[in-house]
């Protein structure tokens, strides 16, 4: 901010020569004859033209020709402006400043500069210059200006200076005025009418209020740049400022009021009228024809044409005025505003009666009261003002103070209350009080607040800066001097930086003016990418993209823009070679889908025709061009293919599938277009297609088959679940879907299952690895761990060993803590979750299930005990008749060695000749193992969740084979042939049962909802399983009659449910029991198919068996011939020639001599009938025994009689189970 230079002043400057005092007490009948007495002192003389003529610059110098001199201006501004110009030529020492806030009297000043109202009457100097003497018509300063004209005289020489239109009253009044006319040294000529914001640079643009001012100067900083502000109501050090401000190129405009048209030489090419009315101090009217001129005449400087016109909501002007004001032709002024100088003091009604005495020339008007006068009125009519106003020197001092001006400009009433409390303290202690004048200059001393606020604490300091240059009226003038300048100083700089912050934008002036000038720019960036250019922030450069300052409009951001360009120009080559050599570290692919190199972004993705590979959009200005702008395109495409690779890099390897062939190749397509995870219903039929090596080389891949899902685990984690999230969101524009991100977070922050928002899109949850059973979201390869949990708990029989967490009775299971632990899920989530897996719950009373555990595992233990008793009893007897072979004669005798192996017939369908029969299984199952753990070592890191493999299939229908493979186990006489027809059925033939069908005796539909897997009967077999959840099995030899059986078994568990449902009701009537959920596969899905036959005789890759099929192998078919049921724990898709290894009779008993179809069976069955007729359990659902059904697989086995149709199983959830339940009720 300028600072206004301030001549030295003396400690105590003397006081002005004045004639008689203060005002001249010369008496004369009227204004004319004083005018002619004084007019022969001294030559007079009028300079008169219009602006621009040089009128101010010759008084001057013949001011400066005298050896004393004083001139009189209309504006404080100016005056300080012709005072620094006279300090210049003569020194500071030689010169006084006179106004009415500010005195500068050095000790030996000859040359007085000062405002017309502080201009004494009489100066007492060789030379005295008034300028601008046209305001003596103004109606509020006229009457001062006219006094001075008629009074002030030089003893040398005067000067009248102003406008032409002064000629012919002049004269009238001064006769023999010497005249001077000075032609205007440029022309001024009419621009017409212009927007504001098309105005030329170098423009001045007039209103007549602050509010006006104010509001184009806000537009003109927000399309220009900024305006300079000057109003009359500024101080001069701040209108100086602000003046500087536009002098010195900072703005190139300028607006302010008519203060400007007051000898204000600014460097101004165009004026331009934004109101032509104007408040005068009594009414609004319109700008006069010469104040036009006055104002325009500013434009244009020396030699140099100006234009004017007008702006805004300003009509153009009328062509007779645009003559006038381009030929300086104007009225005359004919009558100026006239007071009498000569006051009578005598008494208050005399001073009154002086005021209002008229003028005796008709060139001259009695003004209105002013503001003076109008105090004086007021405080006459106050007793206490009046009461001390008594005598000559009293009211001389009253009139005084009533001078004091109103710069506040507030209500009379209110002004003149301040003149009352001045005089009484003067009046009555000869000076103001210290404490009131301190309290008053306090309320001042505040720089903060907006621009009206300043303004009005600088119009009050100025009254106390006015008084404190009255050394008569305070006790220590001085010091109140300093202090009211101090403040009104800071005022003013607070003032002035208020209005530069708020109307001129210094960052677009200073650009604009190195912009003109086509200087070099400094630029600086600094490391968080701010551009500075010329020390002003001008934006930000985010790698290849530069953004404009946010607030930079109009002119301003052009300049920004522009200044950036120029200074930028090289930046971006240089950063493209930067960018080209940067490792892969510095960069990152972010949710939002753009690539950002050390944080800024550079690219952004779009969809592509394949998933895997997005395109690349650069986010680079235009200035990144040719060769610069490939370099990082293909430096961007290069890390977003590192990155699908890398992170996705088991969906990459599927893409190209190399070792994989038909039906494989096409099952690794569908895993990559389904981003990692299928429903194993979805591809039930290619999955049995699969052979063995074909499963293999998939997991070699990393792909797992589990029971209900073939995925890829390594893609279940966060990153690689964001970047599939992302790639489907930006290829299927779901960046806006509700759930985008959400669900990876989920995934992030190690969340089994939780509850699914209804408002999220569905495929997110996919996407992140999570499926959606009822109202939670479950992980898949959690969902696998839980099958694990589940096989195990189907696949124990009661008696058959120790009973496995979860486990019941063979055919149902029941939810254990572990379960619920893994899924992170209550009771009531498990219930859905469960039915969502195709289960359905079985209600059963608390107390009868908690009584049935603790006997079944009595029991298993009892028997565990027994089996070991049998095994050393039967080694002890093997090692006896090895010692008594060994004593035998060498020759074997036929009919001994016949008996032997007849006797050995049945220990070898003990459990442990049953292991040494599966041998073959076993060994194929950990073979199969090792390939999973070969094919999955690459995701041992995802934890507790997927460390275990998943195994199983979707068995949904394999609770009926299970029932025959407890059979099995209790009858150790015939374990091998018996646990060769009780395999389960196969996975993909439950999968395609559908659950919410009732099954029917002759049509069913296929079965889709999915169920547990079948559990293998072996230790062996079920460590086979959990390598390869997968494997199925195909039918194995049996005949007609095991099927018959089992169909029968479809029906019985009725009227298990039915007794249960009638002993519940009893209960019921007393006291309400405890329930407990018990849960089966859907038993819609075992009875599904039209013929089970034929749907367990279906090999791999042979869709659905015929229905004639099933009925001929049934019927007609032996052990040799027949398909026999399905095997559910063999594993799917193997060979046939290794089937006939693992279950045939021939290749397993190749040291056996054949035997009749009828003879095997006596010994499968035994002839005292069959075993285990003692079972518990039967009351909780479970089958009745195999031996029961013996006599009609032995018909079966024939083909020539086939049982009656077997009734069927009723659901218990069903109507006629509880029709069924209440028939037995009633039967008993």
């Amino acid at each position: 901010m300028s600072r206004i230079s301030r001549c030295s002043l003396p400690p105590h400057p003397p006081e002005l020569p004045q004639i008689d005092g203060l005002m001249s007490r010369l008496t004369f009948a009227s204004p004319s004859s004083s005018v002619q007495g004084r007019a022969a002192d001294a030559t007079v003389t009028a300079v008169l033209g219009p602006t621009n003529t040089g009128k101010t610059h010759l008084a001057i110098e013949r001011m400066i020709a005298h050896g004393s001199g004083t001139i009189g201006l209309p504006l404080r501004l100016l005056a300080r402006e012709v005072y620094q110009k006279v300090c210049d030529r003569v020194g500071a020492a030689n010169v006084a400043l006179i106004t009415g806030e500010e005195k500068i009297r050095p000790p030996k000043a000859r040359y007085f500069i000062c405002t017309v109202e502080a201009m004494p009457r009489h100066p007492g100097t060789a030379f005295v210059a008034i300028d601008e003497v046209q305001l003596a018509g103004d109606l509020e300063r006229g009457h001062v200006f006219t006094d001075r004209i008629l009074t002030a005289r030089g003893f040398q020489e005067t000067l009248l200076l102003g406008a032409s239109t002064m000629t012919g009253v002049l004269k009238q009044l001064i006769p023999g005025l010497g005249t001077q006319t000075r032609p205007r040294l440029s022309n001024l000529v009419y621009a017409g009418s212009k927007k504001i914001t098309r105005l030329p640079r170098r423009s001045a643009i007039v209103a007549f209020s602050a509010e006006e001012v104010y509001a184009i100067a806000e537009l003109i900083r927000r399309q220009r740049g900024g305006a300079a502000v000057v109003l009359g109501a500024l101080s001069p050090r701040t209108r100086n400022a602000q003046v500087e401000l536009y002098q010195n190129g900072e703005v190139d405009y300028l607006v302010a009021t008519d203060a400007i048209g007051m000898g204000l030489n600014l460097d101004v090419d165009h004026v331009a009228f934004a109101q032509d009315w104007k408040y005068d101090g009594f009414q609004y009217r319109q700008l006069t024809a010469a104040e036009y001129g006055q104002i325009a005449g500013r434009a244009g400087r020396h030699v140099r044409d100006g234009t004017f016109g007008v702006t805004g909501q300003v009509d153009p002007l009328p062509e007779e005025l645009v003559e006038a004001l381009e030929g300086h032709s104007f009225a005359p002024v004919k009558v100026l505003q006239w007071r009498s100088g000569e006051h009578d003091f005598t008494s208050l009604d005399s001073l009154k009666h002086s005021l209002e005495r008229p003028p005796q020339v008709e060139a001259l008007t009695k003004a209105l009261p002013s503001v003076d006068q109008r105090a004086l009125e007021f405080l006459s009519r106050v007793p206490d003002v009046a009461e001390r106003a008594r005598g000559a020197r009293r009211v001389e001092l009253l009139w005084e103070t009533c001078k004091l001006p109103d710069y506040r400009r507030i209500a009379p009433a209110q002004h003149a209350e301040i003149i009352a409390s001045i005089y009484a303290d003067v009046a009555d202690n000869g000076h103001v009080s210290e404490d009131y004048m301190a309290a008053q200059v306090r309320r001042a001393d505040r720089t903060e607040g907006d621009l009206d606020t300043l303004s009005q604490r600088i119009a009050e300091i100025r009254t106390w800066t006015y008084i404190s240059h009255r050394p008569d009226w305070l006790a220590d003038p001085t010091h109140w001097q300093e202090k009211t300048r101090d403040i009104e100083d800071r005022l003013s700089d607070a003032l002035h930086d208020r209005l530069t912050k708020r109307f001129v934008d210094r960052r677009t002036s200073v650009l604009m003016k190195r912009l003109r000038e086509n200087a070099f720019m400094e630029a600086e960036i600094a490391n968080d990418g701010t551009v500075t250019v010329e020390g002003h922030a001008v934006g930000e450069l985010q790698a290849f993209r530069f953004s404009a300052d946010t607030k930079a409009e109009g002119a301003d951001g052009r300049a920004v823009r522009t200044a950036a360009q120029k200074a930028l120009a090289g930046e971006f080559e240089k950063r493209a070679e930067r960018f080209a050599n940067s490792p892969n570290g510095d960069l990152a692919l972010g949710s939002d889908g753009l690539v950002r190199w050390l944080g800024a972004p550079v690219a952004m993705l779009t969809g592509g025709e394949d998933p895997l590979k997005p395109r690349v959009v650069l986010l680079a200005d235009e200035q990144l061009t040719g060769p610069m702008r490939d370099m990082v395109a293909n430096r961007v495409e290069r890390y977003v293919t590192y990155q699908v690779s890398t992170v996705l890099k088991p969906l990459a390897d599927l893409k190209q599938a190399e070792g994989l062939d038909g039906v494989a190749r096409g099952l690794a397509y569908r895993l990559v277009e389904e981003y990692g995870i299928l429903q194993r219903r979805d591809v039930a039929e290619e999955v049995r297609a699969l052979d063995q090596g074909a499963r293999a080389a998939l997991r070699r891949f990393g792909v797992r088959f589990g029971a209900y899902h073939i995925f890829v685990p390594t893609l279940i984690k966060p990153a690689p679940a964001g970047l599939l999230t992302l790639l489907w969101a930006i290829r299927n524009d779901g960046r806006e879907r509700a759930g985008f991100g959400d669900v990876t977070h989920l995934l992030a922050t190690g969340r089994t299952s939780a509850v699914a928002d209804t408002d999220f899109d569905p495929i997110f949850y996919k996407l992140a690895g999570y499926r959606l059973l009822g109202r939670r979201a479950v992980r898949v390869d959690i969902l696998e761990r839980l099958a694990d949990l589940i096989r195990p708990a189907l696949s124990w029989k009661p008696g058959s060993g120790k009973r496995p967490e979860g486990g019941f009775n063979g055919s149902q299971f029941l939810v254990t803590p572990a379960m619920m632990s893994i899924l992170g899920a209550t009771a009531d989530d498990m219930d859905e979750i469960l039915k969502g897996l195709g289960y359905r719950p079985q209600p059963m009373q608390a107390d009868a299930v908690e009584g049935e555990l603790p006997r079944l595992d009595e029991e298993a233990i009892a028997r565990e005990a027994a089996e070991k008793a049998a095994a050393r009893a039967e080694a002890e007897r093997r090692a006896a008749e090895a010692a008594a072979t060994a004593e035998a004669p060498q020759v074997p005798d036929v009919a001994a060695t016949e008996g032997t192996e007849a006797a050995a017939e049945p220990a070898a369908t003990t459990p442990s000749a049953e292991a040494t029969a599966g041998t073959g299984e076993i060994e194929a199952a950990e073979t199969e193992t090792g390939e999973t753990e070969a094919g999955e070592a690459q995701s041992s890191d995802d934890g507790a969740a997927t460390d275990a493999v998943l195994a199983g299939d979707e068995a949904v229908g394999a609770s009926e084979e299970e029932g025959d493979m407890a059979e099995a186990a209790d009858a150790p006489a015939a374990a091998v042939s018996e646990s060769d027809e009780a395999e389960s059925a196969p996975l993909e033939a439950a999968s395609e049962a559908t659950a919410d069908e009732p099954a029917t005796a002759t049509d069913r539909a296929p079965a889709t909802s999915e169920a547990p897997v079948a559990a293998p009967d072996t230790a062996e077999e079920a460590s086979a399983e959990a390598a390869d959840g997968d494997e199925t099995a195909t039918p194995s030899k049996t005949d007609a009659a095991s099927e018959a059986s089992a169909d029968e078994d479809a029906g019985e568990p009725v009227a298990a449910a039915s007794s249960a449902d009638g002993a519940a009701d009893t209960p019921a009537e007393t006291a309400e029991p405890r329930i407990i959920q018990v849960w089966r596969p859907h038993r819609g899905d075992r009875n599904a198919g039209q013929n089970r036959q034929g749907r367990r005789n279906r090999r791999p890759g042979q869709g659905q068996a015929p229905q004639g099929q099933g009925q001929g192998q049934g019927q007609g078919q032996g052990h040799d011939q027949g398909q026999g049921r399905a095997q559910p724990d063999r594993p799917a898709g193997e060979p046939g020639g290794e089937r006939q290894q693992r279950f045939s009779r021939g290749p397993n008993r190749q040291d056996r001599p054949d035997r009749p179809e009828g003879e095997e069976r006596q010994q499968r069955h035994g002839k005292s009938g069959p075993k285990g007729k003692n079972r518990p359990g039967k009351e909780f659902g479970d089958r009745p025994e195999r031996g029961n059904r013996g006599p009609q697989r032995d018909e079966a086995a024939g083909g020539n009689n086939r049982r009656d149709k077997a009734p069927q199983r009723i659901d218990p959830d069903s109507p006629f189970a509880k029709l069924a339940a209440l028939k037995e009720k009633l039967g008993r």
